[in-house]
């Protein structure tokens, strides 16, 4: 199963049928994605299952839908325990951004916190899940796949949000202080965190 975001609404990739209840059953074959898009953002519908019989196309097929984008993250940890947050259009999120030619995932993960937010000296530690999401650019809805690593860092230097990507704060934020932020974000962060 995996689970593809629309603003705070999940399309579910699934093998099983289920009666529909606050959600809307679709086949992946014959979906129009255009139509489920549409759906989840005008009705009060909970959720879309889109299903196929076969569990290890659900996700090739799917991504064939739309263009993709292939992005890279981070979850920073300091040494003090503290999560690493952006704050953007609105909403609390952590760094992350398209990936480049010739770059490998983890470079593209490392150089967008550092872009984004102005911290050095980060270490990948482990890779974390990955997360999709639906979004709209210039009119034409595109698939954004993006790979996240947990990374530590020692940096205790300031903190520059990247005004030019519309970053307006970064902030390392205790445990408690982050699930405040978590009220004020996007599903696929909450996953996450």
């Amino acid at each position: 199963m995996h689970t593809i975001y629309v603003g705070d609404k999940p399309i579910i990739l699934t093998t099983e049928i289920k009666q529909e209840t606050d959600f809307k059953n679709f086949l992946l074959k014959s979906v129009n994605i255009g139509k489920v898009i549409k759906t989840l953002n005008n009705t009060d519908l909970n959720a879309v299952h889109l299903i196929h019989k076969n569990p290890d196309k659900l996700l090739k097929k799917f991504l064939k839908l739309l263009p993709n984008v292939v992005a890279g993250g981070g979850k920073v940890y300091n040494d003090k325990n503290e999560v690493l947050f952006i704050y953007r259009n609105d909403k609390w999120d952590l760094p992350k951004g398209k990936a480049e030619r010739k770059e490998s995932i983890e470079e593209t993960a490392i150089r967008e916190v550092e872009e984004e937010t102005g911290v050095k000296e980060l270490k990948i530690t482990k890779p974390l899940s990955t997360t999709y999401h639906i979004f709209k650019r210039n009119g034409k809805h595109k698939i954004k796949i993006t790979y996240w690593f947990e990374m530590t860092t020692s940096f205790e230097g300031k903190l520059s949000p990247e005004k030019s990507e519309g970053i307006t704060k970064v902030k390392w934020l205790d445990e408690k202080a982050s699930e405040e932020a978590l009220e004020n974000s996007y599903a696929n962060i909450r996953v996450l965190v």
